[in-house]
């Protein structure tokens, strides 16, 4: 049976390849040539398109692909109240690349602004998704990412000397953020989470030691952050996360299956779904699942790889979905790419002609699964 309400049996976790107008007018803007108005018109101009073009797919929801943005999360983060973008010596070492040296650190108090960029891109998804009879999909990362990549040392010891009031500060701060995408007319939201994978990777964990940093724990206080985050909302809203390993240019960062964080995020977190990546043996197996509570939560499948242009073929999604429904109802489960198609705005190594491929094949999976 297919749902009526977010996450859908076949949905997209939210970055879509940026058309070459955006790359051009970005890199004529970093030339001087353009002024950013001109750039928002060229956005402007693509993400209408993407948005009609996600609906003819197929798709019951539209994301604005990302387009506005250059990173997935800093650009977010970089514009609450008391964070700041910066670059250090070094960026993100995926496997076998290094992203751009651009970082987020946290100077003041926290809190989320009343004029966040981000509120009036979602105004002009909605504008164009509601003209697409589709539901409008708004990503944010969640907030233990402006923690754990950092931790202690990205954090004012000034302002913060103690973490427990900063913890405190990052729950109210997204408490507001959920408020005022509410009042925007958001009814799908979506925390994007590195870190439930990084708790899963023991190099990941290693690292964290070595920053000086303690892991122990974690798992506890990003659930009560994002809980406290969540506990206001009404509802008609449905907020989800995904769960990301890295996708920078089709690489990746991280490795081991969900066991470490299974109980935690899927019985302990007050999401209404969750996009988990299942497209690769980093992933490890379905068996996870069964901490999914019975109910209404859902787990979105993620075995379409958005890394790659090859498709898969549908018999082996549907296999793949016969094993993860051995631990969690069918009826609970839906399907989509197991992350977006560009996180970052260089996007991964495929056409974007094999992106829609992609995702028109997660809706002809669906449609035959669930029925029409």
């Amino acid at each position: 049976m297919q749902r009526t309400k977010p996450p859908f049996r076949a949905d997209e976790v939210g970055s879509l390849l940026r058309p070459p107008r955006i790359k051009e007018a970005r890199a004529k803007l970093e030339k001087g040539e353009i002024t950013a108005e001109d750039l928002r018109k060229a956005e402007d101009l693509e993400i209408e398109k993407v948005v009609h073009r996600q609906a003819s797919v197929g798709l019951k929801l539209a994301t604005d692909g990302e387009f506005r943005r250059s990173w997935w999360h800093f650009d977010f983060l970089a514009k609450l109240t008391g964070c700041e973008l910066f670059h250090p010596e070094t960026g993100i070492q995926f496997a076998g690349v290094e992203t751009r040296h651009d970082a987020v650190r946290v100077i003041g108090k926290l809190d989320f602004p009343d004029n966040h960029p981000m509120l009036d891109h979602f105004r002009f998804l909605k504008k164009h998704a509601d003209t697409a009879h589709v539901t409008p999909k708004m990503t944010i990362p969640s907030p233990a990412v402006l923690h754990f990549r950092g931790g202690r040392k990205s954090i004012s010891k000034e302002v913060y000397p103690d973490l427990e009031e900063f913890f405190l500060d990052l729950g109210k701060t997204y408490r507001k953020a959920v408020k005022a995408f509410y009042d925007a007319g958001c009814r799908y939201l979506q925390f994007d989470d590195t870190v439930w994978a990084y708790l899963c990777s023991q190099d990941e964990l290693q690292k964290a030691r070595d920053r000086g940093d303690n892991p122990d724990g974690l798992q506890e206080i990003y659930a009560r952050v994002i809980n406290y985050a969540l506990a206001d909302r009404p509802a008609d809203m449905v907020v989800t996360t995904h769960v990301c390993r890295g996708n920078f240019r089709s690489t990746w960062i991280s490795s081991g299956g969900y066991e470490p964080v299974a109980e935690t995020m899927l019985a302990g977190t007050n999401y209404d779904g969750y996009f988990l990546e299942y497209d690769s043996d980093r992933a490890g197996g379905f068996e996870p699942l069964r901490y999914l509570p019975k109910g209404n939560k859902v787990v979105v499948v993620g075995v379409i790889t958005s890394k790659f242009g090859e498709l898969e073929k549908k018999d082996d999604i549907k296999r793949r979905l016969d094993e993860a429904a051995k631990f969690a109802p069918l009826e609970q489960l839906a399907v989509s790419p197991q992350c977006g198609f560009a996180s970052t705005e260089e996007g991964n190594i495929l056409s974007e002609e094999e992106q829609w491929a992609k995702l028109s094949l997660a809706v002809e999976v669906a449609n035959e699964v669930w029925g029409k």
